[in-house]
């Protein structure tokens, strides 16, 4: 066990330095560009890619902290960092679309900036697209292999900056038509406009994942799970009844608490053996689950196959 978790832990921490690495490879480049070109989408985008670097260093940090075990303070374990880090996260990214949709706003209506569209500046955007296709699959074959809630924020965040630097891409082409026909001088606006959809964009996004973090700090139960346990554990021969039924996430480990009845003239050995029953059916349900179970005699009136 301790062999697994620690490849496990090792799988992790080197997904999300792989996001460290390329988020930093990214954020120079569009910065560089953006600066060069006068592209405000551009500019957006190495903003946008400046908080993915600080969102990447804090998963890799979260994810490497949520793995230390247990203490005589951490009794759960330390798993809520990782939703602590997504919650931070969502912040960031708000804050980030708010200078967005400023800057946006003030070149639209109040402020003229000529943009340069180079061969540069479609690279750098192609090169993102190229680069974060990469590391959201990584990111999302080892969240779904490890259910690290952290790694799936992170690779959810970086799939959806696919799109937004498509329109980024798509705002270029609209200032460079606008060069060479002079009847569409409208589309002067478009990067501008890009930008202000890039934010949209990242501002629905950081809202899903804002509301998984305060759900996953709020100990929300997973969707139907918990009646899906209790029907699994009273088909279980011996158990009269299974109530109270509790589940929480901290982090990626599961953990979960169910009171059961048992006959009354259950011996303890029994009992000891029909609750190691009720554990391995709930982690067939939830995959590495810390279980309690808690047996209870069921009154003499209601009826068990040990009467």
């Amino acid at each position: 066990m301790t062999s697994y978790l620690q490849t496990a832990d090792g799988e992790k921490h080197a997904a999300a330095l792989s996001s460290v690495v390329a988020a930093v490879g990214l954020t120079t480049f569009k910065l560089v560009v953006g600066v060069s070109t006068g592209s405000l989408g551009i500019l957006a985008e190495a903003a946008h890619s400046g908080l993915d670097l600080l969102a990447a260093l804090m998963t890799f940090f979260a994810v490497r902290l949520s793995s230390k075990p247990a203490d005589d303070q951490h009794l759960y374990g330390h798993g809520k960092i990782e939703n602590i880090s997504a919650l931070f996260e969502t912040l960031l990214l708000l804050i980030t679309c708010v200078w967005i949709i400023y800057e946006a706003v003030q070149r639209l209506f109040f402020r003229h900036v000529e943009i340069e569209v180079t061969f540069w500046a479609f690279l750098v955007m192609f090169v993102s697209i190229a680069v974060d296709l990469t590391r959201s699959r990584v990111l999302y074959r080892a969240a779904r292999k490890h259910n690290s809630q952290a790694l799936e924020a992170d690779a959810l965040h970086f799939s959806t900056d696919i799109w937004s630097s498509s329109v980024v891409i798509l705002g270029l082409i609209g200032v460079k038509l606008s060069a060479i026909h002079p009847q569409l001088g409208f589309l002067r606006q478009a990067d501008a406009m890009a930008a202000l959809v890039v934010a949209l964009i990242v501002i629905y996004i950081s809202l899903q994942l804002g509301e998984r973090a305060i759900q996953a700090l709020l100990d929300a139960a997973p969707r139907d799970k918990a009646n899906a346990i209790k029907q699994a554990v009273e088909r279980l021969p011996g158990v009269v009844d299974c109530h109270h039924v509790r589940l929480r996430y901290a982090g990626p480990q599961p953990f979960a608490d169910v009171h059961i009845l048992v006959a009354p003239e259950m011996d303890f050995t029994a009992v000891h053996t029909l609750t190691e029953d009720v554990e391995r059916t709930i982690q067939t349900l939830l995959p590495d689950a810390d279980v309690t179970v808690h047996p209870e005699p069921a009154p003499a009136t209601v009826p068990s196959a040990y009467s």
